[in-house]
């Protein structure tokens, strides 16, 4: 199931006004059916980490069939004004809207697989007009998501298999923060929510019992204890921490010994202050002692992977983490930074591309040109190098059989690929002209996908601290082609250089 239900079918007003803009001034100048290339990408792994997680690409195939402006968006931007005074829009281009459909072709990697800097997650191709009325809303349906499941794997990569619970409902950014923040915790690798609502629309496991507000509410912890199991005799998970942790620990295994003998059964406690390595140790032994060797014990409070990592080797004794802001925050780093720059154009669909870039003072912000894909080397299962390359020319340019890979950042550090080595790109078709292509997986399978994907990284790349890099580099002949646009574009003083022509593919 999708989010529509919650909000408006139509999304194509997400947007930012400078999109709007443009596409006015497109459609002024007649170049509407100029045809375009954009690339999405982020510049940097988030968490100082070796790897990301990509996810959001249910909710963009929901923006993607909903497209389009109604009645409504247009009486609203009817209504801007330009600083004369008069119409921002004029009634024909707003005309224009009410009747445009998509027609481009929308390339994307899958939810749930593994990715690196500079790798386009998104690919637009068709009209300039339609490719840049998407920019904005694709951005923010990809940017959070994966920055959520690329923490929700870093937190279960240091739980080490045991069930992680995302709690961060509360705390998060909204009531789509909240709904986008928990699907894409459990893409990374979490058990279940306590977002009833995201259990609803996309089949999260749901958990939880009680609060420190429900002990409060009676006169000792034992009768408040009490009074839950009366309640929910199958739902019990006693928050243990309100007076005495220790003591309340003892209390709940009073409790849970009355639950066993009436045919039901503690399902563990949960510790949300305090020494939680100490304390989980000390409230193993008293449950332990009690006869309740079966009841979990799970912790909460501002958990982080680090501190999961640090606890789990200070010998806690914690089967289940609860982990809710700096999960459904990303708290560490609040945003990817991707970006979405053009890299193409061309009149005709039938002529060829016209190469584009970005030209920066900063390596890192110079864009790469071409209609880009991300084929992936592997062998027996374990990934061994990435390649960006031009799919007009394809691999090794036409010319040549030699598989070669080129650091964007240093040209000189070339990386050859085994000839022999299986391979898979990642870029799949989602939309091909109006039509829909691509029908996202059941959130089960993009879950059990992440799962498979990082296991087939090196430990080294999964680690917190100093990742090891995994290897991505420019297909040899499009490094070159970007190394010659951009002395070209340099020498000329910022002149657009002669066209550069392109060789298709055999």
């Amino acid at each position: 199931m999708s989010t529509i239900p919650i909000y408006k079918p139509a999304l194509a007003m997400l947007t930012d006004l400078y999109e709007l803009t443009m596409a006015c001034g497109y459609w002024k100048l007649g170049r509407q059916d100029q045809q375009a290339a954009f690339h999405l990408y982020f510049r940097h792994n988030p968490f100082r980490g070796g790897y990301s997680v990509a996810c959001g690409l249910a909710s963009v195939v929901d923006f993607l069939k909903q497209f389009g402006f109604d009645p409504s968006d247009l009486d609203y931007l009817a209504t801007l004004k330009g600083q004369d005074g008069r119409p921002l829009f004029e009634s024909g281009f707003l005309d224009y809207l009410g009747k445009l459909e998509l027609t481009c072709d929308i390339d994307a990697i899958p939810e749930g697989t593994v990715v690196f800097p500079n790798e386009p997650l998104v690919r637009a191709t068709g009209s300039i007009i339609q490719c840049q009325l998407l920019e904005t809303a694709l951005l923010n349906l990809t940017n959070f998501p994966t920055l959520v499941a690329t923490k929700a794997a870093r937190v279960c990569e240091a739980a080490r298999g045991e069930p992680v619970l995302e709690f961060g409902l509360r705390r998060a950014q909204g009531i789509d923060g909240a709904l986008s923040g928990s699907r894409a915790a459990y893409v990374g690798g979490c058990a279940g929510t306590s977002n009833v609502l995201a259990g609803k629309l996309f089949g999260i496991p749901v958990g939880g019992t009680h609060a420190h507000s429900w002990v409060m509410s009676f006169d000792d912890e034992v009768e408040s204890f009490e009074a839950y199991a009366r309640a929910m005799p199958n739902n019990c998970v006693f928050l243990v921490d309100t007076y005495d942790t220790l003591q309340g620990v003892r209390n709940a295994a009073e409790v849970g010994r009355r639950l066993k003998q009436a045919g039901h059964r503690l399902l563990g406690i949960r510790l949300d202050s305090g020494d939680l390595a100490y304390l989980s140790i000390e409230a193993r032994k008293i449950l332990d002692a009690a006869g309740l060797s079966d009841a979990k014990i799970l912790a909460s409070n501002d958990l982080t992977e680090e501190l999961i990592e640090s606890l789990k080797l200070q010998g806690a004794k914690i089967a289940v983490w609860g982990v809710g802001t700096h999960l459904a925050t990303a708290y560490e780093q609040p945003a990817l930074g991707g970006v979405y720059k053009l890299s193409a154009v061309r009149d005709r669909p039938d002529q060829p591309w016209r190469y584009k870039m970005k030209i920066s003072e900063q390596l890192a912000k110079v864009s790469y040109p071409g209609i880009l894909q991300v084929r992936r080397f592997y062998r027996d299962s374990h990934f061994l190098a990435d390649m960006i390359y031009n799919e007009p020319t394809g691999v090794g340019g036409g010319a040549s059989s030699e598989i070669v890979i080129v650091d964007p950042t240093d040209i000189t550090r070339q990386r050859p690929i085994d000839p022999h080595a299986s391979w898979e790109d990642l870029l799949v078709p989602v939309l091909r002209g109006s039509r829909c292509v691509y029908d996202p997986p059941p959130l089960q399978e993009t879950r059990k996908r992440t799962g498979d994907q990082l296991s087939r990284l090196h430990p080294t790349i999964r680690r917190f601290v100093n990742p090891h890099e995994y290897p991505v580099g420019l297909e040899k002949s499009l490094s070159e082609l970007r190394t010659r646009l951009v002395m070209e574009a340099r020498r000329h003083g910022g002149k657009p250089p002669a066209p550069i022509a392109q060789q298709e593919q055999p």
